[in-house]
C-alpha cells in the first residue's frame, strides 16, 4: 500500500471525453475534468465559475424561433440586433432601444421558416463596413441595414451596378432592343426570359458598338421583357452577345458574404453554388466586369467558379492574410493572387484547396490568426491556420479529445475575447457549449453550461439556448456574450434576450452575480422587489447584500424579503460542477488505474470562494468547512467572508478504484478553484 498526494495544478484542458478515461499516457490528462459544468477553464490554469444571465427584454413573439446578429460600429457603439419573423429589434447599453415607449423596429422580408435550416442555423449571414452591414440570403437579393442613428435604421435592397455577370451567350438566340437610351423592350429570338428575371440585370453589345447595360422592369412574356437602359446600348439591331445577370429569383441569390483586399465578396447563388463574385477595388456596389469597350483592368469586378471534381457548394467567406479562406460542403479553399506579393485581380485570380473536411453551413469565428469552422456534419469544429513549416494551411480537430460535447451538432457560435478568450457554441438540442482557446499557450479546454430553469411544464428538462452573439461591453472593458434563452414560465413558453454579466474577480461581494435571467436592485434599503413577471411561478435564488438568502417562489412579479437589503440580486439557481479523472497516482508497480485506492484527504486551494460542497459521489457532498463557517473577526450582521487559500476537506468515501473529486455548488456565490490536491493511498494488488 502507497501513500501520494498528487496535485492537479490547472484545468485548461476541460472537460474530456468518457472515451478517454484511460488515456493516462497524454501529458493533458492531469489538467483536464470528467465534468466541467458551468465552469469555464481559464488561460490562466483555475476554474472559475460562470456568471450568471442578465434579463433584458423578452423576444417579440416567443412561439417563434429568434436570433442575435451583432451590430459593431466601434467600442463604444456596439449594437445586438434581434432577428425574427420579418422583423428586427435592436440592443446596446445592456437595454433595448425604444423610441416614445417602443421598441425600435423594422420590418424584414425573412420569414421564420427561412430564416433557419433544418438543423436550426442561421441562413442569413453578414459582413460589416462601418456603419452598413451587407446581409445575404439564398431566398433575397441581397441587402444593407444602415445606421443613422441609435433609433433609425433602414433595411434597403442594393442596387448593384453593373454585375455581376454569367457568361457571354454562345447560343444563336438573339437579342433585339426598341431603343438605345430609357424605357425600352426587348425582344428575343426564342424562349429565354420567365416572370422571376423582372429586376434582373443584363448586358448587351450590339454589333461593333460598346457593351451596354439594362434592368428588366416588367415581363410580357417568354421572349419579350420590359427594360430601363442604365448604360447607352449600341443599337436596336438584333445580337447574340449578350449576358444575364449572375443573380435574380430565377438564377438564386448568394448565401455568403465577406471583405477581402477593399473588395465586397459573395459566393454560393443558388444556380451557381461553386461561384464567387468580387466587386470593383473600393466600390463595394460594383460588379462591372471590363470597360464597356470591354478593357479589363486590376480593380475591376471578377468573377470565379472552384473547379473540383465534384459539386462543393460555397458556405463560407473569410479574409486572411495569406488569402481569401473559403469553406465550402467539399473542403477549405485559400482564393488569391497567383503571387503572395500581388493584389488580387481578374488576372490573376487562383483558387487552391486546402483540406478536404469540407464545412457546415455556419459561419465560422476569427480568433487570433486561427479560423474555428464547423466540419460538415455539425460536430466536429477545425482550426485552419497557417503552419509555416509546411507553408500551407493545417486544420486539426479541437473536439478529438471531447467529442461528447458536440453531440447533435452545433447550431450557432460566438466569439468572447474578453476576459476569458471563449469561443460560445449552442448546440442542437439547446445546451450552451464553451471553448477556452488560446493557441499560444496550447489551452483548448471546452466546457458545459447548463442554463438555470426549465424549458418544459414537468421542470425536467433545461432551460434551452437558441442563438449567440458577441459585442464589446459600453465601457470597453470586455465583451459581452448575448443569448436567446427559451424557458416555460407560469404555463407559457417564452423566449428571452439575456447576457452574461461580467466576469466577477476582484469586486465587492455584494455584487457578485451568480443567478440566471436575474436582475438587481441597488438603492435604499427595501424588502419587496418587483418587475420579476418573466419568472413568475419560478423558484428563485436570492443574494442580498453579499449574504444568500433563502429561495423565494415569485408572486405576482414580485419576492418579498425577511431582511432589508439595499444591492439585491435575483434569478433562477444554477449548480457549477467540477469532477476530477481518475486519479493516476500512488502505485508501486505500474499504474494507479484499476487498483483499489482511498482518499482519505482533499485539499482544494480556491480564490475568493465561497458555499462548495465537496466529496467522492454526486448525490453525497458535504460543505467545505472552510467556505462555509465565519470566524469570531466576522461581525453578526455581515455576510459570510469569502475564502483564499487552501481548504481542507476529510474525505468521507472508502475504498474504491476510480478516484474521482467532485466540487459543487448552487448557491448565488462565487467559485474559482485554483489547484486540487488529494492524499490517498493505492494498493498493489
Amino acid at each position: 500500500m502507497t501513500k501520494a498526494s498528487p496535485i492537479q495544478t490547472n484545468f485548461t484542458a476541460g472537460e474530456w471525453s468518457p472515451q478517454l478515461d484511460g488515456r493516462v499516457d497524454l501529458s493533458k490528462y492531469f489538467n483536464a475534468c470528467g465534468e466541467l459544468r458551468n465552469f469555464v477553464s481559464t488561460v490562466q490554469g483555475p476554474a472559475k465559475r460562470r456568471p450568471g444571465t442578465r434579463h433584458v427584454a423578452k423576444a417579440k413573439d416567443s412561439l417563434r424561433r429568434t436570433a442575435l446578429i451583432p451590430f459593431e460600429f466601434s467600442v463604444t457603439q456596439a449594437y445586438v440586433i434581434e432577428v425574427g419573423d420579418q422583423y428586427f429589434r435592436f440592443y446596446r447599453d445592456n437595454g433595448r432601444i425604444e423610441s416614445g415607449g417602443n421598441p425600435v423596429e423594422i420590418v424584414t422580408p425573412y420569414t421564420e421558416s427561412n430564416l433557419f435550416d433544418a438543423a436550426g442555423r442561421l441562413r442569413l449571414k453578414f459582413a460589416q463596413s462601418a456603419d452598413v452591414l451587407f446581409l445575404v440570403h439564398p431566398s433575397h437579393g441581397p441587402r444593407k441595414l444602415s445606421r443613422t442613428s441609435h433609433t433609425a435604421w433602414t433595411l434597403t435592397e442594393i442596387e448593384f451596378l453593373d454585375g455581376p455577370y454569367l457568361p457571354t451567350n454562345t447560343s444563336a438566340t438573339t437579342i433585339t432592343p426598341s431603343a438605345t437610351t430609357g424605357t425600352i423592350t426587348l425582344t428575343a429570338s426564342g424562349a429565354i426570359f420567365t416572370g422571376t428575371d423582372v429586376g434582373r440585370v443584363m448586358r448587351l453589345k450590339i454589333g461593333s458598338a460598346d457593351w451596354g447595360w439594362i434592368k428588366i422592369t416588367d415581363f410580357t412574356s417568354d421572349t419579350v421583357v420590359t427594360a430601363v437602359v442604365q448604360a447607352t446600348l449600341g443599337g436596336t439591331t438584333a445580337d447574340t452577345d449578350w449576358r444575364f445577370g449572375a443573380w435574380s429569383d430565377t438564377s438564386g441569390w448568394p448565401a455568403t458574404v465577406t471583405f477581402f483586399e477593399e473588395r465586397l465578396c459573395f459566393g454560393g447563388p443558388t444556380d451557381n453554388p461553386q461561384r464567387m463574385d468580387m466587386s470593383r477595388s473600393g466600390d463595394f456596389e460594383n460588379f462591372a466586369p471590363s470597360d464597356f469597350d470591354g478593357t479589363v483592368v486590376g480593380d475591376h469586378a471578377l468573377a470565379l467558379t472552384l473547379n473540383a471534381n465534384n459539386v462543393n457548394v460555397i458556405r463560407w467567406l473569410l479574409d486572411d492574410e495569406k488569402g481569401l479562406q473559403c469553406g465550402t460542403v467539399g473542403g477549405e479553399w485559400i482564393i488569391g493572387a497567383a503571387s503572395s506579393t500581388d493584389a488580387l485581380t481578374p488576372e490573376n485570380a487562383t483558387a487552391k484547396r486546402s483540406s478536404n473536411y469540407g464545412s457546415a453551413d455556419l459561419m465560422p469565428q476569427r480568433i487570433g490568426r486561427s479560423t474555428l469552422f464547423l466540419q460538415r456534419a455539425g460536430r466536429k469544429l477545425r482550426e485552419l491556420a497557417f503552419v509555416f513549416e509546411d507553408d500551407g494551411f493545417r486544420s486539426p480537430d479541437m473536439t478529438l479529445l471531447a467529442e461528447h460535447v458536440t453531440g447533435g451538432g452545433i447550431v450557432a457560435m460566438a466569439y468572447q475575447q474578453e476576459p476569458d478568450r471563449v469561443l460560445w457554441c449552442v448546440r442542437a438540442d439547446g445546451a450552451l457549449l464553451g471553448l477556452t482557446f488560446e493557441r499560444e499557450q496550447d489551452v483548448v479546454g471546452w466546457s458545459r453550461h447548463v442554463l438555470g430553469g426549465y424549458s418544459d411544464a414537468t421542470k425536467s428538462e433545461p432551460a434551452i439556448c437558441e442563438s449567440v452573439a458577441a459585442i464589446p461591453a459600453a465601457d470597453g472593458s470586455r465583451d459581452e456574450l448575448w443569448m436567446v434563452v427559451r424557458r416555460h414560465v407560469n404555463g407559457d413558453d417564452v423566449r428571452a434576450i439575456e447576457y452574461l454579466d461580467g466576469a466577477w474577480d476582484d469586486g465587492d461581494p455584494a455584487d457578485a452575480f451568480f443567478v440566471d435571467s436575474g436582475l438587481s436592485y441597488d438603492g435604499a434599503p427595501a424588502t419587496s422587489f418587483s418587475g420579476l413577471d418573466h419568472l413568475e411561478g419560478d423558484t428563485v435564488a436570492v443574494l442580498a447584500d453579499g449574504a444568500v438568502a433563502p429561495n423565494r417562489t415569485v408572486t405576482g412579479s414580485q419576492v418579498d424579503l425577511e431582511v432589508a437589503a439595499s444591492r439585491v440580486h435575483v434569478g433562477l439557481p444554477y449548480t457549477s460542477r467540477l469532477r476530477t479523472l481518475r486519479i493516476e497516482a500512488g502505485a508501486a508497480d505500474g499504474t494507479a488505474q484499476g487498483k483499489t485506492k482511498r482518499i482519505h484527504r482533499v485539499a482544494v486551494r480556491f480564490y475568493r470562494s465561497l458555499g462548495v460542497r465537496g466529496g467522492a459521489v454526486a448525490d453525497r457532498l458535504d460543505p467545505v468547512p472552510d467556505l462555509r463557517f465565519r470566524d469570531s473577526s466576522t461581525p453578526m450582521d455581515a455576510p459570510d467572508p469569502l475564502f483564499t487559500g487552501d481548504a481542507e476537506i476529510a474525505w468521507p468515501g472508502g475504498y474504491e478504484r476510480a478516484g474521482h473529486v467532485i466540487l459543487e455548488t448552487a448557491e448565488p456565490l462565487p467559485c474559482t478553484i485554483v489547484a486540487v490536491m488529494p492524499q490517498l493511498v493505492t494498493q498493489d494488488r
